[in-house]
């Protein structure tokens, strides 16, 4: 069978599994639908969570960061992996032990203010946004690729199998999914790393061959052979104080993520809430463990194949004699053995318009190089993980199973975020401060009709990205550490900020850090903060965010002592002392 006739049937196998959970967990009351009615058990809340936090930007675009920029690509290692330890062991228990559906709830709960619950509902909104186009964006390039449809095509068709099981099922049946869609992810993700693995080094298990062979050694010599610096060269594309801040922002930022932080709301205690954290701790670590090998992998595969590989013939007309938007290039070459390399997968990916090769100094071979006036090559960084094993000469059902894991990953985070947009809008505005005497039905109705609302924007910017996938998950994560990290650290471990410093807080934090983004992305306004870029200004804003809350809190009366109250309870073991709390708080 071709890769392309495997990659739809395991989409077929795969969809048909989500779209049959999503059936059969359908829910018609407002607990089911926005946290799973608190009845998911550690174990399987660990994989959901799993799969929920490790986007396609995990998947599909990390180890393409990293090998694109060798050792400075370890920021994101670093970011999002401390920033899931910070979430896990400071903030998860607490905010379980709340008891509510989503942040906005604790956000207006704890600072007594439905000014505070909008402005955490719009930040929510915000973030959950920016993180989802990079969702689609990933779904999208899978089915370009590999089913030979155009990405708006792709982005369509995932948009209906989301909106399927979070319509029917909301959280339970997102979690649910969300399960199974973390096996395959893991699965796709490690088989062919191992099989790489075995093929270069003959070391089966990657993080091992990564780290004991002599690979990287010899892709540091390619490297340099080739005019570039050192893959294990530090500071090369970032600065020390990037490397720094967006490391900041990334932690911040997961431990402020919603759409990660509800999934400790959805399992029936405080202890099973800590439980279910270090369960997801170590699938997270199973796929971030092995990135780094890949990634390099990856990079010592593409410069060893493409690197003065002969031009054999440039078609600028389709099979039905049509014009090309861009020549296709067709390539040969022999290995150090003098056995032919195999070409065929750059003619898949040149269509997609993700790898380009142009011959500008007209001598008939393909040229990498670190200077862009005489480099021949340009390959889109997402298309590292998913092209690799079509690089290695991988079997075409492996090359299938990496892209319906990529979908996986794209799909399981799509689904727990634009849940996340519902809950803001139909839990947050709607039934907390429309009308709270919503019915169970009312209130499950216009929370399936904000998912497909949001279903239909995220489709869009899907279609139109500000960003390659990553980027455009790193601006979420700088987003939600300038808004809602200080705003949930000071909430529950400072009984006297009050609302007036969390307001203005939140609203400073995230103006900022949204400006700067836009202004850097979009309008070319120069990096004037310390020439930080517009994936770190997070911390910045963070910053910003903290010193603004503590300076109004100081000129401004303190909490009432019903709220200091509901901080103290936080802190202690007596969870029916906080019920108590909160019931009073409510009256």
């Amino acid at each position: 069978m071709t890769t392309a006739a495997w990659t739809f049937l395991f989409i077929i196998i795969t969809f048909s599994l989500y779209l049959y959970i999503g059936w059969r967990s359908r829910v018609r009351e407002s607990a089911g639908f926005y946290v799973a009615g608190q009845g998911i058990p550690a174990i399987a809340n660990g994989a959901a969570t799993a799969a929920d936090w490790m986007s396609a930007a995990s998947f599909i675009s990390m180890a393409g960061l990293i090998s694109f920029m060798g050792y400075d690509g370890t920021v994101y290692l670093m970011g999002w992996t401390g920033g899931y330890v910070l979430l896990a062991l400071l903030l998860a228990p607490y905010l379980r032990k709340f008891g509510q559906y989503t942040v906005p709830d604790f956000v207006g709960d704890r600072y007594y203010s439905n000014v505070a619950r909008i402005v955490a509902v719009i930040a929510a909104i915000f973030i959950s946004m920016t993180y989802v186009a990079g969702q689609m964006r990933g779904v999208g390039i899978v089915f370009s690729r590999f089913l030979g449809v155009p990405i708006a095509t792709g982005v369509i068709v995932g948009m209906v199998i989301v909106a399927f099981f979070a319509v029917l099922g909301g959280m339970k049946g997102i979690t649910w999914t969300q399960v199974a869609q973390y096996t395959v992810l893991i699965v796709a993700f490690l088989l062919p790393a191992g099989a790489i693995a075995y093929k270069l080094t003959g070391i089966p298990i990657p993080q091992i061959a990564f780290t004991t062979s002599d690979i990287v050694e010899r892709l540091n010599g390619i490297q340099t052979d080739l005019g570039f610096d050192e893959y294990t060269k530090p500071f090369q594309s970032l600065s020390k104080l990037n490397v720094f801040c967006i490391t900041v922002a990334l932690m911040a930022g997961t431990a402020g993520l919603p759409h990660v932080i509800v999934r400790f709301y959805t399992v029936p205690s405080v202890r099973a809430a800590r439980y279910s954290a270090g369960w997801a701790l170590l699938f997270i670590a199973l796929l971030y463990t092995t990135a780094p090998a890949v990634a390099a992998f990856a990079r010592y595969n593409l410069l060893q194949s493409l690197e003065g590989a002969s031009i054999v013939q440039v078609r600028t007309q389709d099979e039905d004699g049509g014009p090309l938007e861009r020549p296709l290039y067709d390539l040969e070459k022999t290995d150090a053995a003098g056995a032919e390399l195999d070409f065929g997968w750059t003619k898949e990916w040149q269509k997609t318009g993700l790898l380009v090769f142009e011959d500008k100094n007209q001598d008939g071979v393909i040229h990498l190089s670190a200077d862009a006036e005489a480099n021949e090559v340009t390959i889109d960084r997402d298309i590292i993980v998913l092209s690799t094993p079509e690089v290695a000469g991988l079997a075409p059902w492996v090359i299938a199973l990496v892209a319906a894991g990529g979908l996986a990953a794209a799909l399981s985070t799509a689904a727990g975020l634009l849940l996340v947009i519902s809950s803001s809008i139909a839990h947050d505005i709607y039934f907390r401060m429309i009308n709270p005497h919503a019915t169970e039905a009312q209130r499950v109705l216009m929370g399936r009709a904000m998912v497909l609302l949001a279903v239909f924007v995220a489709g869009y910017f899907g279609i139109n990205p500000p960003g390659f996938v990553a980027e455009v998950v790193a601006f979420a994560f700088g987003l939600a550490a300038a808004s809602f990290f200080p705003a949930i650290f000071l909430g529950i471990f400072s009984k006297r900020v009050n609302r007036e410093g969390a307001i203005c807080g939140m609203i400073s934090g995230l103006v900022f850090t949204a400006g700067y983004i836009i202004g850097a992305q979009f309008y070319d306004m120069p990096l004037w903060c310390f020439s930080i870029s517009a994936q770190g200004i997070g911390a910045i804003g963070m910053l910003l965010n903290f010193v603004v809350t503590l300076f109004v809190t100081v000129w401004t009366p303190p909490p009432p002592k019903r709220v200091q109250d509901i901080v103290d309870s936080l802190r202690t073991p007596d969870h029916a002392g906080l019920a108590q709390v909160l019931d009073e708080a409510h009256e």
